[in-house]
């Protein structure tokens, strides 16, 4: 349970139709067996200690007596195990029978939810035995003082942050479910003792409802299903067990057989999205009863995939599907930039490098979408000190290629007397040596732009923006900043997908260009190859990237930024050398928000960006001490 990971369990156990010491004997076991696996939540199916299938028996007083008893001897048997288990059972008062979840933990029984949609159509007869729980009604059972709770949040003591709610399988599929005012109440994990028969084409149903319940509400969604075991008379039950997270699907069952299917949830990041969500509605404690319960607080052992690329999809369809949408975006912000201004011609600076590659592409996209000359795309190659004949030759070839204007302006000489002219030893290949040619360039590019009444593109990243590697008023500055929002590691698969949809020229020269090493080349080459490389002097992207999304997307702290890092990339990086390269990431981050404080405009492509007018807004001045001093503090 540290950093707010909660290994939950959907499960489905072996069980027999009436036959409720078994069926209570099968429940411990899978709750030991979860319990044992390292989960602190267990929800077993509805009904789950009688079988949902007993019809008319429901009405017999001595499989209820039995249900009784069940209950308790389940409750005894897990007293000692550190979890929170909630199945199935019938429980009567007075003249009435409700279908309800008992909530159990640490030898308690904290209360008893009812259904509060019992359906009565199709292959449903649940109206003929149970009443819709409607009120609360204290009394005992099983041995217990407990009361049925249409509505309850149930608290974790030692992390308040851990706040669950129970609805029962119909309950999700009605107009408003119960647990969006659970939501209200607080609840962000919602768990569903369920029995849902299968029919061709509800797997795929159920699921959707599952996930996209779990994205409204912003919570986790633990849904448990019967199966082997319940009466075959007219229906079938398959087990399908999910668990989701925020629209995510964590983990699905196999369906047709006995299964404890398991998950790490993340309620602190549960937390973080509704906080950040400003329309997500305040707590009110009014509208649900608040149960406390306790857990001990473990460190999880995380079965939890942490890709090490986030802000990539992990199939190649869906890759190429988002590279094309990208692409549409950035051609169609671009394309809309143009028509307002009734400007016709644009200017790029073209190193033959990646993001001024990919800059270049979507150009191409937007004016063949506004129907422009691609010769109104005017792309400059500015040879320096530290240019190498690949990179020109590159950038060459595809102006070439694309059908785009270019021009080869050496600035050579330029920024030579600019070094006289401030008295600068061009032997000193210091911060000034380089930012002078990033200068001189801007300064070449926003000329030819006047020249030709054209917008000067910009071509830096999400991810240079990140650790302010870019010269302030050089590359730093443009007038549309046409991948201000795509990270490097995107930038990679974008300029992959247009190679591998072109042929000829234009294929050979992008692969190539995806093939260079990442570099501003400001320093003179070494034998005629690239010297700086910008890796080898702020760190791994694609460690960045990941410490980028987490750290802006879901505000994790650097501690747990660490712990999920060294899982993603274990094998690949030590742990060393990703603590050292975080520490750079976040002193670097929080030194250079005063150059994304004056960015030019650019669209949005993703769910992080770090433009001051969209999603990300910070002071110039915040300290990055309390950051620091949490890594520091790290073994």
């Amino acid at each position: 349970m540290k950093d707010g990971f909660v290994k939950v369990a959907a499960i489905t156990p072996a069980m027999r139709v009436a036959d409720c010491e078994y069926n209570a004997e099968q429940i411990i076991e899978c709750i030991k067996t979860a319990a044992g696996n390292g989960a602190v939540i267990a929800v077993l199916p509805e009904l789950s200690v009688t079988g949902y299938t007993c019809s008319d028996l429901f009405l017999q007083q001595a499989m209820l007596d039995k249900a009784e008893q069940c209950v308790r001897m389940i409750i005894e048997e897990t007293e000692d195990l550190n979890i929170l288990s909630v199945f199935g059972v019938p429980v009567r008062y007075r003249s009435s029978l409700y279908n309800c979840a008992a909530v159990v933990c640490k030898g308690e029984l904290l209360g008893l939810v009812p259904k509060m949609n019992i359906p009565n159509y199709s292959e449903f007869y649940e109206a003929r035995h149970f009443t819709a729980g409607s009120s609360e009604i204290i009394f005992n059972f099983a041995g217990f003082e407990t009361a049925i709770l249409p509505r309850a949040i149930f608290i974790c003591e030692s992390m308040p942050q851990l706040r669950v709610g129970v609805e029962i399988c119909e309950d999700l599929w009605t107009v408003s479910p119960p647990s969006e005012q659970l939501a209200f109440a607080g609840a962000n994990v919602i768990l569903n003792p369920s029995a849902s028969d299968e029919t061709i084409g509800k797997r795929e149903y159920r699921q959707s409802l599952v996930k996209m319940q779990s994205a409204r509400l912003i919570s986790a969604y633990i849904y448990s299903d019967c199966g082997f075991g319940e009466s075959t008379t007219d229906l079938v039950f398959s087990s399908h067990n999910i668990i989701a997270e925020n629209g995510t699907v964590l983990a699905e069952s196999p369906r047709f057989c006995e299964n404890i299917t398991y998950a790490d949830i993340d309620v602190f990041k549960l937390d973080a999205e509704r906080r950040r969500s400003n329309t997500f509605p305040p707590t009110d404690d009014n509208i649900a009863e608040q149960v406390y319960f306790d857990l001990d607080i473990s460190d999880t052992k995380l079965e939890r995939k942490f890709d090490k690329n986030p802000f990539v999809p992990s199939n190649t369809d869906s890759v190429n599907s988002r590279c094309n949408e990208i692409l549409s975006i950035q051609a169609t912000g671009l394309a809309t930039r143009l028509k307002h201004t009734g400007i016709k011609n644009v200017v790029i600076g073209l190193s033959g490098g990646l993001d001024s590659t990919l800059a270049l592409i979507a150009c191409v996209h937007a004016f063949d979408m506004l129907k422009l000359p691609r010769k109104n795309i005017i792309t400059v190659t500015m040879p320096c000190f530290g240019t190498t004949r690949r990179t020109k030759s590159n950038a060459e070839k595809l102006s070439e290629a694309y059908g785009v204007t270019f021009y080869d302006i050496d600035i050579t000489k330029s920024v030579s007397q600019h070094f006289e002219d401030i008295g600068h030893d061009p032997k000193k290949l210091d911060v000034t040596y380089e930012n002078s040619q990033a200068r001189e360039r801007t300064q070449v590019l926003m000329d030819i732009a006047n020249q030709n009444n054209a917008l000067v593109i910009g071509t830096g990243d999400l991810s240079e923006l990140a650790l302010g590697w870019a010269t302030y008023n050089g590359d730093h500055m443009s007038m549309y900043a046409i991948n201000s929002s795509i990270p490097k590691t995107l930038v990679r698969y974008i300029t992959k997908y247009e190679a591998d949809n072109n042929t000829g020229v234009l294929s050979e020269v992008l692969y190539d260009i995806l093939n260079t090493p990442v570099s501003p080349e400001l320093l003179p080459p070494k034998d005629g190859d690239i010297s700086q490389k910008t890796e080898e002097l702020v760190g791994p992207y694609e460690l960045h990237d990941f410490f980028l999304y987490y750290f802006v997307r879901f505000a994790f702290p650097p501690s747990k930024i660490y712990r999920i890092a060294k899982l993603a990339f274990k094998g690949i990086y030590d742990n060393d050398t990703i603590l050292s390269w975080l520490k750079v990431f976040v002193r670097r981050f929080f030194t250079q928000q005063f150059k994304r404080s004056c960015l030019p405009d650019g669209p949005k492509v993703g769910s992080v960006t770090l433009s001051p007018r969209g999603d990300f807004r910070m002071p110039s001045d915040a300290s990055v001490r309390l950051w620091l001093e949490e890594l520091e503090n790290l073994k």
